[in-house]
């Protein structure tokens, strides 16, 4: 198939933790010789940050180890059929100017060969449903929810068969545990501060107990105003500002656990969503903590996974009894290894969407060109 998929950015993951998802996806699909072309309008919000915040440097890291993916940018002015080309199968995700997918959906009604997908992945529709209402999506032949409450959304708003969950998932090669265990020291925590979803949280699941159960914490992350640089100061954490997430896995590897904290949406309005980062954890072979959120959809198995902490204490109670409890450690490392493998990885996923694109009557052969 040829595959064409409009992405915020390829390239940066400056508080765009998409990135993550469509690096890993995209390469599965090319690996398994479709014709894949991501493309990415100039200016992108999360691109300018990254080279503001790292310089040109900071877009090595993905060049490096995504040697496979080439990303096209283009001129916004330029018109969305001609950008799709010949394609099959059409992507547009929920990052994109609300014109494009307009524009795309008109070509698609219009008699636009390819087949046109909307990508959801974010709590906006729940959160701020004006937003997403605002793209046209009636040339659209469906969408990817990226959960099963947010696909039940679309649902309501009368999608019906036309909506599928289609879950982000772990680059499995690029996460992984390390060849050579090191020594692994304290605990690391890799998010953005935000917009103010989950500031209390933070405190409660993550600082303190840090604190209490007397481990050095690590936190690797943006978008950190003055406040919440002095309240990491109150608590003695290492702030080391925007890292690439393809150096995660080697931060992973210097690390005791990580602690999962949901943003408030995921826990309220759209439960059963972990994020990428659980999954990424779990497939770089480090123990996890999460805050509460519910498996609605039994990705995982809680206690063995990953354990979870119903409050502040019992979060101070699992660090420790992971800091002191070597066994522990190595249970909730295989059995997360595990689970990932079979299920969550952009493999996985690719066939998924393979599988959803043989739905709409595409061949899901690769393609020549």
């Amino acid at each position: 198939m040829k595959i064409v998929y409009f992405t915020h950015s390829l390239q940066s993951c400056w508080n765009h933790g998409n990135a993550h998802f469509l690096r890993g996806v995209l390469r599965e699909l090319a690996a398994g010789g479709h014709a894949v072309r991501a493309l990415e309008p100039q200016g992108a919000w999360s691109l300018e940050n990254l080279l503001r915040d790292a310089g040109e440097a900071g877009l090595e890291p993905f060049r490096r180890n995504y040697p496979d993916l080439s990303v096209e940018t283009y001129d916004p002015a330029a018109d969305p059929a001609d950008l799709a080309g010949d394609a099959d199968l059409v992507i547009v995700h929920e990052w994109n100017d609300p014109a494009l997918a307009a524009a795309l959906g008109r070509t698609r009604r219009g008699g636009g060969r390819f087949r046109l997908l909307f990508h959801d992945t974010h709590h906006r529709a729940v959160s701020d449903p004006d937003a997403i209402r605002a793209f046209d999506l009636s040339g659209f032949d469906g969408v990817l929810a990226f959960g099963e409450t947010l696909s039940a959304v679309y649902r309501r708003w009368g999608w019906g068969d036309r909506v599928w969950t289609w879950h982000e998932a772990a680059d499995t090669r690029l996460f992984r545990p390390p060849v050579d265990e090191a020594d692994r020291n304290g605990l690391v925590w890799i998010g953005n501060w935000g917009d103010g979803e989950r500031t209390g949280e933070l405190e409660t699941f993550l600082f303190r107990p840090a604190r209490d159960a007397g481990l050095p914490l690590d936190i690797y992350g943006v978008r950190y105003p003055a406040e919440a640089l002095a309240a990491l100061d109150r608590y003695g954490v290492r702030y080391h500002g925007w890292a690439p997430n393809a150096a995660a896995p080697g931060i992973f590897a210097r690390h005791m656990a990580t602690v999962h904290v949901p943003r408030r949406f995921y826990t309220t309005m759209l439960p059963g969503i972990p994020t990428i980062r659980v999954f990424e954890a779990l497939a770089c072979g480090i123990p996890l903590v999460s805050a509460p959120w519910e498996d609605s959809e039994n990705l995982f198995r809680p206690g063995r996974d990953f354990l979870f902490a119903r409050d502040g204490a019992e979060m101070t109670a699992r660090l420790r009894d992971l800091s002191n409890d070597s066994a522990l450690r190595a249970s909730l490392v295989a059995h997360g290894l595990e689970t990932v493998r079979a299920r969550h990885t952009c493999a996985h996923r690719a066939q998924e969407l393979l599988s959803i694109a043989a739905s709409l009557g595409l061949n899901q052969g690769a393609s020549a060109a």
